[in-house]
């Protein structure tokens, strides 16, 4: 009998989106096929220390957001010889832990979905779930993903990208250099900051400061985005030869909120409003869909990404907003809905990543890696 695949659910991270990962592990572990893997709960807390801990003591917490036991054995990770990643303990007296065969990040944010995780995966010779250290890098940098969707022919729209330095150094000549090359509406964004962390919505230039400043907390560069009367639309592409996307899904804040915030995502139940499909005509969606594989190519993506778009509401253009290439994996979260509603449930989309994971680390190990005449 075949052994079952030992996966590491990773879930925490020292970024803002902590507590987001926290649902969306817990609902990985809920829907994980347990006759064909076996879950091995892999924690970082907000200090940066990693655990290991026993899978039938978070099952018992039974909540919507995984636990972090602080008496967990604190881990580090190691590559081995036969392709499996060992999991040690930090204390060497501490009982062994068998390897795992894959590693499936369930966490968002900087450290986390911004190549620096991707690169120790890498370093310590895991398969693991999602895009690489460039796509995860760029995905991330919203500054840099524009000026390559662009490159690759995708429509965005007009944005300015502003170091902290440079505003501290110009704060008004800045200022003006918004005022002439943007209209109000604007939306005020950190650069490297998932969840809408840090975003506001700026309806008059007396405010800019104030919402530069906040969102300069969370990152060193901000990007100031001409603020356009549209409608926002997502897509969940799922890899493959070719890669495929799902039907598209429309968000529409609730009233209370002026726009798609942190609270109407994760706090306000009745935050958002969601059609799936969109109300797009035929033309539409299939424009949207091939958008989002455009996007999940041309910036190197691997295993899954969201896509998110605007489509003014005057012109009908949609615009690349951005990608996200560890989407959230709540029970209410968007990617694996939008998977669902194209015909692949939840756990069978879980099964089908992991499998991804595998067949990329199984390609990759097959590249030489030195030079031998």
């Amino acid at each position: 009998m075949n052994r079952k695949t030992r996966v590491a659910v990773l879930y925490g991270g020292k970024s803002g989106e902590h507590e987001v990962s926290l649902k969306s592990a817990a609902s990985v572990l809920r829907y994980l096929d347990r006759e064909r893997f076996e879950p091995v709960p892999v924690s970082i807390d907000k200090q940066g220390r990693w655990q290991c801990h026993d899978l039938r003591r978070i099952e018992s917490a039974n909540t919507e957001s995984l636990p972090i036991p602080v008496d967990s054995p604190a881990i580090r990770l190691e590559p081995q010889a036969d392709g499996l990643t060992a999991i040690l303990p930090a204390d060497s007296t501490a009982p062994a832990i068998p390897p795992v065969d894959v590693v499936f990040p369930v966490i968002h944010g900087p450290l986390c979905e911004d190549g620096a995780m991707q690169g120790l995966l890498e370093l310590a010779g895991a398969a693991y779930v999602g895009s690489g250290v460039l796509a995860s890098a760029v995905g991330m940098h919203k500054d840099i993903a524009k000026k390559l969707a662009a490159l690759a022919g995708l429509p965005v729209a007009p944005y300015l990208a502003l170091s902290r330095r440079d505003w501290r150094r110009d704060p008004a000549g800045w200022g003006k250099i918004t005022r002439d090359k943007l209209t109000l509406p604007v939306f005020v964004k950190p650069c490297n900051m998932g969840s809408s962390v840090g975003v506001h919505k700026v309806k008059s230039w007396e405010a800019l400061d104030e919402a530069l400043t906040d969102a300069f907390l969370y990152d060193t560069k901000v990007l100031i985005e001409q603020g356009i009367d549209a409608r926002e639309i997502e897509v969940a592409v799922l890899d493959g030869d070719p890669p495929t996307a799902s039907v598209a899904s429309e968000l529409n804040a609730g009233p209370q909120h002026e726009f798609y915030s942190y609270e109407a995502k994760y706090i306000d139940q009745d935050g958002a409003t969601v059609d799936l499909p969109a109300k797009l005509d035929a033309a539409q969606m299939e424009r949207v869909r091939q958008l989002a594989i455009d996007a999940f190519v041309a910036l190197e993506c691997s295993g899954l990404a969201r896509v998110d778009f605007f489509l003014d509401r005057k012109s009908g253009a949609f615009f690349f907003n951005e990608i996200n290439t560890l989407p959230g994996f709540t029970a209410i979260s968007m990617y694996p809905k939008m998977m669902e509603a194209s015909g692949l449930p939840y756990p069978e989309l879980l099964t089908r990543l992991i499998e991804l994971a595998q067949e990329r680390h199984a390609e990759r190990a097959g590249l030489k890696t030195d030079y031998a005449g």
